[in-house]
């Protein structure tokens, strides 16, 4: 088959691209490079499409979109401190982006469009895990764009009757997110710190949780979103299915590295949920999907990666 990934230079889109070049699908990698990075897709550059681009011009979607038979739309502006800084620059890439990506699927005649989403949508909701039917409470700009493309893409769904389906990523953490950046995912700066022996900056006490995800779990759910059957418009929570919070995670990284590493704490951050623990039943019952990497492994094969490259 024919697939366009956006985004499909940057953390969890060139995994993606890469497990789909595996199964000997044909691939275009859209992306503006922005936050990715071309040697996230060395090991398949001779074996994609790259096309370079902005999801927020419409005549780069229609382009990247035609002639594609499935789209893994994971281009999108991260980080919810970003957001808030720069709200409307959330908006436009990862609304208008979404809308524009949602447009061209539906005049180039795609058969299902797999949407990134976000916990972040739920907010800090007191309840434990969290299920796709709970009242949304976004917290931050970056929430309520995720949220609204997921409106947009039932819309989409109900409306053109293009597939569609929004998977909501709890915490994702892996080989190639960039610890460099000020709105990096917190285990890769607690990663880097490890390799560098380094005191881990926290923000609030460290007994905040996650459901922390390992790449190869989110690639897995995406591949089984693209192929099974279900209505469209659905909405999946895709995690490990575990709570973990961020002083488990730094002893494990202590014991992993043989460290015993010091915690500096600072104040909390606005916007930042204190707790999130997803329901995984609706995605092992819709896409037959189950976690196979856990946290701990997940995080000794990260430190492995970083010490290669």
């Amino acid at each position: 088959m024919n697939i366009l990934v956006t985004g499909g230079a940057g953390f969890i889109g060139s995994h993606l691209a890469e497990e789909l070049v595996r199964r000997g699908e044909t691939v275009r990698v859209l992306d503006n490079l922005a936050t990715g990075h071309l040697e996230n897709l060395d090991a398949i550059k001779n074996d994609i499409e790259f096309l370079q681009g902005d999801i927020a011009d419409e005549n780069v979607a229609q382009n990247a979109a035609r002639n594609m038979d499935i789209i893994f739309h994971q281009a999108a502006l991260p980080s919810v401190p970003r957001s808030i800084k720069n709200p409307r620059a959330s908006h436009d890439a990862n609304l208008t982006g979404t809308l524009n990506v949602l447009i061209a699927a539906r005049d180039n005649h795609i058969q299902r469009v797999v949407l990134a989403s976000s916990s972040s949508v739920y907010g800090n909701s007191a309840q434990l895990p969290k299920v796709e039917t709970f009242e949304p409470a976004p917290l931050s700009p970056y929430a309520v764009t995720k949220l609204a493309c997921e409106q947009y893409a039932r819309v989409f769904a109900n409306l053109y009757d293009l597939s569609t389906i929004c998977l909501r990523y709890f915490n994702v953490f892996g080989p190639r997110q960039d610890p460099t950046s000020q709105y990096s995912g917190a285990l890769a700066k607690f990663v880097q710190c490890a390799r560098h022996h380094e005191p881990f900056p926290v923000y609030g006490d460290g007994e905040q949780s996650r459901d922390f995800t390992y790449i190869e779990n989110v690639v897995n759910a995406n591949v089984r979103a693209a192929y099974s059957e279900f209505d469209g418009g659905a909405v999946v929570n895709v995690a490990g299915g575990a709570r973990t919070t961020l002083n488990q995670i730094l002893s494990l990284l202590n014991e992993l590295t043989h460290q015993n590493l010091p915690t500096h704490f600072a104040p909390p951050r606005a916007g930042d949920v204190l707790h999130s623990h997803a329901d995984i039943s609706r995605a092992r019952a819709l896409l037959g999907y189950e976690p196979t990497v856990d946290v701990k492994e997940g995080l000794r094969r990260t430190l492995e990666w970083y010490q290669t490259h």
